[in-house]
């Protein structure tokens, strides 16, 4: 262990190479070339930024306070002291090696003092000559050294800001100041630069700032503000003024967005936005405005479409109609817009029923409902036989049929329960009691015969019905009395399907011979006449489908077998059914709209689809027949529909 007396020297050989350290590094700092160093030349931190500039060969960066703030308003809006204090911690500046005497204390108080009360330099009091005074007595005096650094560092952060803002005579007299300090000829340089610059942009600065007053911010072109402010960048890319005035322009823009939106003018708003978004893309005042925009939009198109919804449900379909399109083109990407315009086409074209959609109606004087009921779609179809299908003249010629609006068709035929509700509530007399019986199936014979005591409530052969059985020998004038009854007792419109109506329905979209294809079912689809098929007493059909057999000689419940694409059930089996048309021989002159073909007066009236005992020819979906309307058999039923 070292005795006192080598510490002693230890620490003074230690004390005296400090002293020599520092007195190097005070000589090399404030007087490089007495080493034949040109600070010109050398790697240097700006006072600013604290950032090494670059080497000779290359423009020194100037990296003053504007660039510490390029998001939002300037930073050399910010007091000088600030930015200088940025870098004053970045001084290279030899370790205090000794305390500074009570003289050179009361200097360094004096000018500390002065520098908060930004007397940077000139007067005898000023922190600059304090602080050289200060150093003049004790030339190590870290304080001191620091104190000069920080006056180097605010009078240039004051100048890059006076230059900044735009005051040239400000920066001017600072400069005066700044080079009385030592080792300050290139920021001296630097800034000389800039207020050459200052002087060329400051006119244009000023014409800008008046041409943004006038309102003239980003146009017209030639002649707006944010042209003579894009210029300016060009030539002063750190200029704050001309970065502020940008800013500016973009808010007079999102101004008129703003207003826009106030007048509902959402289109021209959208028009603002994105000549603000060109203007500075993605500020935050404009993700601010845009944003605003946005839920006002979406306020208002919320309000509006709750306006729609209310006329909607009042049954005023114009006027949902227009306040939609409005709607869409306020927020054409509003979530809830595509539910509402499905109800809004539901309501045009189905009442607001959807297509395929099953319902019942309820009497709205007396207990009971309608038959199950469903909605089918709107659409067209070639209606017909075609020009080289001899079978039936009578489907000729083959034409398109449109139907636009919507209509509900019962899903069976009518039951023997429901045609008997309709007798009883009614006190209506079905043509079977009235002109008495009807056709019904001789088993002896496998043929019809006339039997003058089968009525309604009799089954295809005369025997009393089941009630889920579909009402037979009945005629059209009992079908079309039913469909009136079902009016006054809903206060909707009944009636019997047109013959566009039924054949568009029975084929349920499909362009086939039948509903399920053009051959012979594979499986088991409606009650019709199969070869597999057999009667009481043994009878086969004479001409049936191929290797088919549904176990029904004869009407089987209704919706026993599989629905048809449009959701109906027996539309082409179990029994015949009335149309509303009147008959005639073919299609000329047919209506193309769906409605029904009816002539005053006239007696005869169409059948359509097949029954139980219907050959397959006469299952086809084009094919038709005429009756009388006093016609009563045990192959023929009905169904009505309503309108939507």
């Amino acid at each position: 262990m070292p005795n006192n007396a080598i510490l002693r020297r230890q620490r003074a050989l230690g004390g005296g190479l400090g002293v020599l350290v520092l007195g190097f590094a005070l000589l090399y700092h404030f007087f490089p070339r007495v080493f034949h160093v040109d600070p010109a030349q050398a790697p240097r931190r700006s006072m600013s930024m604290g950032t090494v500039a670059p080497a000779s060969g290359l423009q020194p960066e100037r990296l003053s306070a504007i660039g510490e703030l390029n998001a939002g308003p300037p930073l050399t809006l910010a007091p000088a002291a600030v930015i200088a204090a940025r870098g004053s911690h970045n001084a290279n500046l030899p370790e205090q090696l000794s305390a500074d005497p009570p003289e050179v204390r009361a200097l360094l108080e004096q000018a500390t003092r002065a520098l908060h009360a930004g007397r940077l330099v000139g007067a005898a009091d000023s922190a600059a000559a304090l602080f050289q005074q200060a150093l003049k007595t004790k030339p190590d005096s870290r304080r001191a050294v620091q104190g000069l650094f920080d006056v180097h560092a605010r009078l240039v952060a004051e100048i890059d800001q006076d230059i900044a803002v735009g005051d040239a005579d400000a920066a001017q007299d600072l400069l005066g100041a700044l080079r009385t300090l030592p080792n300050a000829e290139t920021e001296v340089t630097q800034l000389e630069a800039s207020l050459k610059v200052l002087e060329q942009v400051r006119p244009m600065l000023a014409k800008a700032a008046g041409l943004l007053q006038q309102g003239k911010a980003d146009r017209p072109a030639g002649g707006s503000a944010l042209e003579l402010y894009r210029e300016v960048q060009k030539l002063d890319p750190q200029n704050a003024v001309a970065e502020q005035g940008i800013f500016q322009v973009q808010r007079a823009v999102l101004d008129r967005a703003l207003a826009a939106v106030a007048q509902n003018d959402f289109a021209g708003a959208d028009r603002e936005l994105a000549a603000a978004q060109a203007i500075r893309p993605g500020s935050q005042q404009m993700i601010d405005v845009h944003k605003r925009v946005d839920d006002m939009r979406e306020q208002r198109a919320n309000g509006m479409l709750a306006q729609a919804h209310s006329a909607l449900d009042a049954g005023n379909v114009e006027l949902a109609t227009r306040l939609a399109a409005q709607v869409r083109a306020i927020a054409p990407g509003l979530a809830a817009l595509a539910a509402f315009d499905e109800q809004l086409t539901n309501a045009r074209l189905y009442a607001s029923f959807k297509p395929g959609q099953v319902f019942t109606d309820r009497y709205v004087d007396l207990p009971g409902k309608t038959p199950a009921m469903v909605v089918i779609p709107t659409g067209s179809f070639r209606m017909g036989a075609s020009a080289d299908d001899d079978r039936s003249a009578t489907a000729q010629p083959q034409h398109t049929v449109t139907i636009g609006k919507g209509f509900a068709m019962a899903r069976s035929a009518v039951t023997v329960a429901q045609f008997r509700e309709f007798v009883r509530a009614s006190n209506y007399v079905p043509d079977s009691i009235r002109l008495g019986g009807a056709s019904v199936y001789d088993e002896r014979s496998g043929a019809l015969r006339e039997d003058s005591a089968a009525s309604w409530q009799d089954d295809y052969a005369g025997r009393k019905a089941d009630d889920d059985l579909p009402v037979v020998n009945v005629s059209w004038n009992d079908a079309k009395a039913y469909a009136d009854w079902l009016s006054q007792r809903t206060g909707k419109t009944y009636r019997l399907p047109s013959e566009a109506e039924f054949e568009y329905a029975l084929r349920g979209g499909t362009r086939s011979r039948y509903w399920w294809g053009d051959d012979a079912p594979k499986h088991t689809v409606e009650n019709l006449t199969g070869s597999g098929d057999r009667s009481r007493s043994g009878r086969r059909w004479s001409h049936a489908f191929r290797n088919y057999r549904d176990g029904y000689w004869g009407p089987a419940p209704v919706m026993s077998f599989a629905a048809n694409p449009f959701g109906l059930y027996d539309i082409n089996g179990n029994v015949s059914e009335w149309a509303l048309d009147c008959w005639h021989d073919n299609y000329i002159r047919a209506p193309d709209d769906g409605s029904a073909w009816i002539n005053p007066g006239c007696r005869s009236h169409v059948l359509r689809g097949g029954s139980w005992g219907s050959s397959p020819e006469q299952v086809d979906s084009t094919y038709r027949q005429g009756a009388d309307g006093d016609l009563r058999s045990g192959r023929v039923g009905f169904r009505v529909v309503r309108e939507l």
